[in-house]
Parts: structure tokens; sequence; C-alpha cells
């Protein structure tokens, strides 16, 4: 067996907190806690030098990496807290194995935690959410800044992704044949798995009660449609109170401090890249180059294929980040391993920006269990914008950890880029996504959707016309062809035909 260069990153260290306490608990708290779960997990007091810390949403939490250092009583000589973004786990240990490998940290912390679901019961009892002591000093804040929305998909109304992803979604069911009904009627089969994944977690997962796909698919009034075709259980669900962290090193520190060899757990290779950065701009909404592109190169990175890969965690806040993510590598989407080592974020938890730590964490512990197996994590940022692609074995990579440089493949991608209709400009135009926004009591109440003039230009646009929600529930607009009217001061709306 080759040596192994001392300076190989590895994951020693693990640990998950969900609370179900009726107590009001602040992130931090529960940061802390899976903190010393993964210091206790490894088994050694390794001397961490970086704590890196994901966004912290509910409540949002300034200088988190700091409150965390301080909580713990650790004096790390980096601490880092990154943007939005539900890639930013799976980026990190690129972005911190890189620094390993190369010299510049020796133990490095990644947790994170949301506390949505303390932020609900605050304002039901009409008090202000927890928070952790405020600490002096501040993080380095890292990451991409850019929102994720343009403002023609804010003014639409499109900013909450309850609203954006199912446009993504009808593109996804027109490309394999299928209205909104047959659509959400798929998914509830397509999805159900996640569930009987989350029951094998009764500690952790948020929701650990196995679903059938018409107990998930059939709207019923505890299972109101949110917007065509998602009904409330295909929701990525935020308000939770949980946490995960996971420690990463060097093969030096690791050996230094004795952790056993078989709690090393190795990222082989992280692949990060983006799709068009605005959904309204790309000219395809059914698929993803970005992950077919930067999928291609981490398993050239890692020298392995998709024959290779035992199970799979793709980032699931709406299940069309599962099936374009899955399709985007070349899976079926009824191939027999597993999508998700959790049970995704309707079932396990949506954890916010951190729920790839936990997938990290669980994806982690079952290779430790199955020595020599290869597992393969997703992790997600805005509307299936930022990706970021993970490999992992308790085999160390034959070829070094790997970060491809993918630049110039992310500058083709944004060449791509369709450009957004001028306001005023009206007349015929192709859907191309839409969706049905349903009010919580009166039912289907809004048309949205992006459409495509024979110029190539793109619109958003929008129609509150409840007779005319109703009409088309259920059915299939993209591919047909409507007439853009200016919307005056709001969005753009259209007529049919």
């Amino acid at each position: 067996m080759t040596a192994l260069d001392p300076r190989t990153p590895v994951l020693v260290g693990l640990g998950q907190v969900t609370s179900r306490s009726e107590d009001l608990v602040d992130p931090i708290t529960l940061a802390a806690e899976a903190t010393r779960q993964a210091l206790a997990d490894c088994g050694a007091g390794l001397p961490v030098d970086t704590i890196a810390m994901p966004g912290v949403l509910a409540p949002r939490t300034d200088h988190a990496a700091h409150r965390l250092a301080a909580a713990l009583g650790l004096a790390p000589r980096r601490l880092l807290s990154s943007t939005i973004g539900g890639n930013t786990p799976q980026w990190l240990v690129g972005r911190l194995g890189t620094d390993i490998a190369e010299g510049r940290c020796d133990v490095a912390l990644v947790a994170g935690a949301e506390a949505g679901a303390s932020v609900r019961r605050a304002r039901k009892q009409g008090v202000a959410p927890r928070t952790a002591p405020d600490a002096t000093g501040e993080d380095t804040e890292i990451g991409d800044t850019r929102m994720g929305a343009s403002s023609a998909e804010m003014h639409a109304g499109l900013a909450p992704p309850p609203f954006l992803y199912p446009i993504l979604e009808s593109a996804v069911a027109h490309h394999a044949g299928r209205d909104l009904d047959e659509q959400r009627r798929f998914l509830g089969r397509f999805m159900a798995p996640a569930t009987e994944v989350a029951a094998s977690h009764p500690d952790l997962a948020w929701f650990p009660e196995p679903a059938t796909a018409e107990e998930l698919a059939d709207p019923t009034p505890a299972n109101r449609m949110i917007a065509e075709p998602y009904t409330k259980r295909m929701n990525a669900i935020i308000e939770v109170d949980q946490a995960a962290a996971f420690l990463l090193c060097s093969v030096d520190a690791a050996e230094a401090a004795g952790i056993p060899r078989d709690q090393w757990v190795f990222p082989l290779a992280v692949a990060d890249l983006n799709d068009v950065f605005y959904p309204l701009e790309r000219p395809e909404l059914h698929r993803s180059p970005a992950i077919e592109t930067a999928g291609r190169a981490l398993f050239g990175a890692a020298g392995c294929g998709l024959d290779d890969i035992s199970r799979f965690d793709f980032y699931s806040c709406f299940p069309v980040a599962v099936e374009i993510s899955a399709t985007a590598l070349g899976l079926a989407l009824d191939d027999p391993r597993p999508f998700t080592v959790t049970g995704g974020h309707a079932y396990f938890g949506g954890p916010g920006n951190n729920y790839t730590t936990h997938s990290i964490a669980t994806m982690a512990q079952q290779l430790r269990d199955d020595p020599g197996a290869v597992g393969l994590t997703t992790g997600l940022g805005w509307y299936v914008t930022k990706h970021s692609l993970g490999l992992w074995s308790t085999t160390p990579p034959e070829r070094g950890f790997a970060t491809p440089d993918l630049s110039s493949e992310q500058a083709a991608i944004d060449a791509t880029a369709l450009p957004q209709a001028q306001p005023g400009t009206a007349g015929p135009a192709t859907v191309d996504g839409w969706t049905i926004i349903h009010d919580r009591d009166a039912g289907p109440a809004s048309v949205v959707a992006y459409v495509t003039t024979a110029d190539r230009q793109r619109f958003v646009v929008r129609r509150d016309d409840p007779p005319l929600a109703a009409e088309l529930s259920g059915g299939q607009l993209v591919g047909t062809t409507v007439t853009v009217v200016p919307g005056g001061e709001g969005p753009p709306g259209f007529e049919l035909g």
C-alpha cells in the first residue's frame, strides 16, 4: 500500500443534534452541542485552528463563528462565516480540504445550525427568539453574496423558493410528457422512499414516519397545495431545531492525536459550478449543465465512475432538485441505490444552509459501517443555481484530494444566459415553465410563467385570476403560446392563445 501523504485531508469526527424541547433554543447552543459530539466521536482533543459556519438564517445570527468559538471556549486563528447557500457545507469541504492539503490549516471545524422551530414558537408566544451571547470580534465573510433571483422575478413574487421551484418542476414534467396532476402523482411515488429513510433516523429526523405516495401527493386540509404540482409534504421544512458538525484534519494531525483509522473518512474530490445564475435567464429549465459538467470533472479527478457509487445524498429542498441532479449525473430516477441517506429536507428536516452538513455526517457514518464503499453528496444554493459535489470513502484518494478548476467551464455556462425582455415589450411568447400558486383557503389564485419570445428574450409573467387559475389547474402550459401584455406597475400579464 502506498504511504499516505501526511497532508491528505480526512474527516475524523461528526455530530448531529435534533432538539424537540418545548423550551426555546438558539442555533449557537445547538451547534456547540453538535461540535462536542464531533470531538467526542473522534476521541481526541484536536487543536482546532479554523471554525467555518454556513450562514445562520433562523434567527439571523451575525459573527456566528465567533459566537460558537466563545461557546466552546476555543480560540482558533481563523473564524469564517459563509453567505447564503445550501451548497456551502460541501463547498467548505473543498476550500478547507485544499487549505489542509497545502499546509494552511491542520484542523478545521464545520458546524451549523438552525432554530426555526424555536423562532416560530417565540413568534406565537409573542417573545423575542433566543439568541447566543454577543462575542467580540468579527468573522471573515466568505462565499458568493449575490441574491438568487433577478429584480423581475422578485417583482413577480418569485423570491420565495416554494413559488419558484415548481416552475422548474413543470419543465421537468413537460420533458417527461406529463401534466401537473400526473407529475404530482409521480412525485408521490418518487418521494415516498425518502420517508422510509427518515423513519430509520428516529432520533434525528424531524418527521420520522413513513408515508405512502398518496399521503404525499393527495391534497387534503393537512396537505394543502402550495404551488402546483407541490403539496405541502413535498416542500422543504425549514422550521426545525437542528445542528450538525464535522471535523476535517490532515492525516498527520489524525495520527498525532491517535484517532483510530476506522474513524477516518476521506473526501476524495469536490467540484463546484453554477448554472446560469438567474433562473429567468436559463436557456433550459429542466436540466443542469453545471451538474453535468461538474459531475464529469468530479469523477475524472477521483478516477472513479457512477457505477462505483453505493449511495447518494442529493440536495432535496424540493423534488425537482433531486430529479435534475440525478439526471444530470446520468442516473435513472428508478435507480435502486439510495438517493438520500437522511430522508431529505421535507422529512429529515431542512435546516436552512446547513442541511448538507447533516448529509455529510450521515454519509460518513454509513461509510464507516461499509468500508471501501464510495458515497456522493451534493449541496445546492438558491434555485438549482450553486452546486457543490463531493465524493467520500474510507479508502484514501489514489490521486490525492482534488478540486478541479472549472473557471473556463463556468464562463461557458454564463455565456448561454438569455437576455431579459425590456419593460413594455408585448406580443406572442412560448411558455417554458409555469405554476399555479394557491391561496391557503381559497385554492388556485395566480398563474406565473417564464416565457420566451421568438427572438429569445425571456419574460416572467403573472396573472392573479382565480377563475383562470382554477381552469388551468393540473394541466400543462409548457410549450404553448401566450400573448404577453404590459403590466403597468406590476409584472407583465398574459392572455391565452
